[in-house]
């Protein structure tokens, strides 16, 4: 499987427990006026279930790459 982001370039160099809220909704591209940060991702790890990897780094689409301890490749 091969997650998509905000754009249409495939995710592939990312680990495969991060996971963002966009995942599973549907979200339209523009911003909601009336949700305050309604395009921030917030990301999490599945295996670790908070924002920090198992690592105890930050998790996000930029960090979770091969260069980590805890990564799993797509």
């Amino acid at each position: 499987m091969r997650l998509r982001g905000a754009g249409t370039k495939p995710l592939t160099k990312r680990c495969e427990g991060l996971r963002w809220k966009g995942m599973f909704i549907e979200a339209g591209g523009e911003e909601d006026p009336t949700v305050p940060n309604s395009n921030t991702r917030l990301y999490w790890c599945v295996y670790s279930q908070k924002c920090l990897g198992p690592d105890g780094d930050v998790v996000d689409e930029s960090t979770c790459t091969a260069s980590r301890s805890c990564y799993k490749m797509l």
